[in-house]
């Protein structure tokens, strides 16, 4: 890849990110806390947003770039990362076909790490992308060191999401649009569960019902179609103020 084409592939991500992070909070995913990370070319970068950044109001001039160590590359105006950047860097480094990662604070999903007996299941055809299970991290505190994080990895192993006793979650995807797709059927597919459960007993997808699903889901196309819906929805109510949207 030349320099050249490099620096647009880095725009690009810049643009989208910021995009992403907004999307997110403008769909109350991402509140006063939380994070988005995006694998920049060449594998050894990342990008993430600044510690105190109203996630309502990233820009792709904002974002700061780290190495995979989670030491600051650059920053714009002494910006500082995330306390918890380690999160994504360990996850990156360990998942080469993590390309985005999410962590934020899901409140429905987050119940399921804190009743004894009940464990969150895919529920909703779209949840099949979880079909290998929602493992539990049974460590509550905030992650912000090497080995804390490295620990969430291996809960994580080689699933697409992983939750957080009494804290969070972890969400990983080979692109930002396909990252805010998991993060938008995540959700819906924990509050399922959670109303289905107030019904009675819930019944999971089968294995059989998961593998049909995921044959009939183009994810590359799904992803693009959630991207233009919420998209067009942030600009309807005015939540793209401040980005250049003639780059998209």
């Amino acid at each position: 890849m030349t320099e050249g084409l490099a620096d647009e592939d880095e725009a690009r991500l810049r643009l989208d990110l910021a995009l992403c992070t907004r999307l997110m909070a403008g769909e109350g995913i991402l509140g006063y806390s939380g994070h988005v990370a995006a694998r920049l070319p060449g594998g050894e970068r990342i990008l993430i947003q600044p510690f105190d950044e109203n996630r309502a109001e990233v820009t792709p001039e904002c974002l700061l770039v780290t190495d995979l160590e989670a030491n600051v590359i650059s920053a714009p105006d002494g910006a500082k990362p995330p306390d918890e950047t380690v999160i994504h860097t360990e996850i990156m480094k360990a998942r080469p076909d993590a390309s985005a990662v999410l962590h934020f604070h899901p409140e429905i999903a987050t119940l399921f790490t804190m009743v004894a007996g009940v464990e969150l299941a895919p529920v909703r055809n779209h949840a099949a992308r979880w079909g290998s299970g929602f493992p539990v991290h049974g460590d509550a505190a905030k992650i912000t060191n090497t080995g804390q994080a490295r620990a969430l990895v291996q809960t994580l192993a080689a699933h697409n999401a992983a939750l957080l006793r009494a804290h969070g979650a972890v969400l990983v995807a080979e692109s930002l649009p396909a990252l805010l797709c998991d993060a938008v059927h995540f959700q819906e597919n924990a509050e399922t569960m959670y109303r289905a459960s107030m019904l009675g007993r819930v019944v999971p997808l089968t294995q059989t019902e998961m593998e049909g699903a995921e044959a009939h889901i183009e994810r590359p196309r799904h992803a693009a179609k959630l991207w233009k819906f919420y998209l067009a929805r942030a600009q309807e109510a005015g939540r793209l103020v401040g980005i250049d949207m003639a780059a998209n």
